[in-house]
């Protein structure tokens, strides 16, 4: 996992892009047309990673499900069996919380939906995420302590080995299938939904998408959303991890 993390992060902007700054640098004497070309994709790449238009459009080839509306969720027990969310990362051992690891705003945000989808539905629930960090506990077990401590659902399943979304869909066919419950509502980033769906329909269920947090939408800044946000580096950078993953597990599983 270390290398894996490792290579991930220096190949994937920002970190391929530093390299590409640092290649300008090393070649700027000996090879000073590559240095020019490695400035400028460097440079430009950090720029475009850096503005909400760029967020908007990205989101939009990678959000194809449609939201799932509010009238629809009390009738969910006719679609599906149970409701899968899928982990997101942990934030460490927060002093607030004396110290204790929580769910990472993005996780937050899937369990805030997924409460609400339970609550109208009655559909029992299953947590999906392993050791983010190799130590305990899992994504899972935190998803579901705050489920039924924030939002007051309680958490029927929990699979608790998964690192990556192909495991999620592998791991929790092996909870749930051997029990009958093929139909699941997965609750997800609306950018992770294809590849969450694909994942899950390849582990033999039939998915009902249930996408949230669309960058997708209208960025609502000035200036066109041609002015650089810190935020948008890290968004842009979760949209081309997603992308990459897209094709990758096409290729690969």
């Amino acid at each position: 996992m270390p290398i894996r993390y490792l290579i991930k992060h220096w190949l994937l902007p920002p970190g391929g892009l530093l390299l590409l700054l640092l290649a300008a640098w090393w070649l700027r004497t000996r090879r000073p047309r590559l240095a020019r070309l490695c400035f400028a994709l460097g440079l430009g790449g950090l720029w475009l990673m850096s503005l909400p238009l760029v967020v908007e459009q990205a989101a939009r080839q990678l959000e194809t499900e449609a939201p799932l509306r509010a009238d629809q969720w009390a009738s969910l027990g006719e679609r599906a069996d149970a409701i899968v969310i899928l982990g997101a990362g942990r934030e460490r051992g927060d002093p607030a919380w004396g110290d204790q690891d929580q769910p990472s705003v993005v996780a937050l945000e899937r369990l805030r939906y997924a409460a609400q989808i339970a609550k109208a539905s009655g559909l029992p629930v299953l947590t999906t995420g392993g050791l983010h960090y190799g130590t305990p506990p899992s994504e899972a077990r935190l998803m579901g302590d705050s489920l039924r401590r924030d939002f007051g659902v309680g958490v029927k399943w929990k699979e608790e080995a998964s690192r990556t979304t192909w495991e999620n869909a592998r791991l929790t066919a092996d909870v749930l299938l051997p029990l009958g419950v093929r139909r699941v509502v997965v609750v997800t980033q609306a950018w992770h939904m294809q590849r969450s769906r694909w994942s899950f329909e390849q582990a033999g269920f039939e998915v009902v998408p249930a996408p949230v947090g669309f960058l997708g939408r209208d960025h609502g800044r000035p200036f066109w959303g041609l002015l650089p946000e810190a935020r948008a580096v890290w968004q842009n950078g979760q949209l081309l991890n997603e992308a990459v993953g897209l094709v990758g597990y096409r290729l690969f599983y």
